[in-house]
């Protein structure tokens, strides 16, 4: 199967049966979206959302957390992943917006990259869930999906991977597709045991094509 016919089957798949995929982080503004994102990495998202409640509670805006000590925001959020790093991160991210953006997240993807915590994925998420643009936030379950699938050929880094989709995928579904593909990879394509026999997609990918006669016969 060719490349395109298997973006145009998945694609039709997902808009017929996933037209609004959305992120399952809980969020009310843009800055507690940047918070969560932040939070979530290498962490699941079912984590972040038990942790944020009580860190939003106690540090409701910029302005609060860039006031926070490192050791109130970590007894909140020492259950995550790597708690000393993000801790730092949050509150240097929040005085940085305060002085130098007036305690407004920036929606420029290379000035949301300047704030402490936040890489190109990070920012390329905030980018697409809160300010809509038309970009491809590639995490882990993308960068595998991608892959598997057969979505991307010889893809060695998130950046190659991000490239190839943005150039295959209809711009306007560009966030749609990022959230087809890691959602479909954190409870589907998973990655140690992918779920391919209940897979509603696996006529159009190029892993189950390559194994269905071991392993993953219908």
């Amino acid at each position: 199967m060719q490349k395109q016919e298997r973006y145009k089957g998945i694609i039709e798949y997902f808009i017929k049966n996933q037209p609004n995929p959305e992120t399952e982080l809980k969020y009310k503004n843009v800055y507690e979206l940047l918070v969560s994102v932040i939070l979530s990495a290498q962490c699941t998202d079912k984590r972040v959302n038990i942790i944020t409640p009580e860190l939003f509670k106690k540090f409701p805006d910029i302005d609060s957390l860039s006031k926070a000590s490192v050791e109130e925001v970590y007894n909140i959020i020492k259950s995550c992943t790597y708690p000393n790093n993000k801790s730092k991160n949050l509150i240097s991210m929040a005085k940085i917006l305060k002085e130098d953006y007036n305690s407004h997240v920036p929606s420029d993807i290379k000035e949301l990259q300047k704030l402490p915590g936040v890489g190109r994925k990070t920012a390329n998420v905030i980018a697409s869930v809160y300010f809509n643009k038309d970009v491809m936030p590639v995490d882990t379950h993308v960068f595998r999906v991608a892959k598997r699938i057969g979505l991307t050929t010889d893809a060695k880094t998130p950046l190659e991977t991000e490239l190839q989709l943005t150039e295959n995928f209809p711009k306007n579904l560009l966030n749609s597709a990022h959230h087809w593909l890691l959602l479909h990879g954190r409870y589907v394509c998973k990655a140690r045991n992918p779920n391919c026999i209940e897979c509603e997609i696996k006529k159009f990918c190029k892993f189950y094509e390559e194994n269905k006669k071991i392993n993953y016969s219908d």
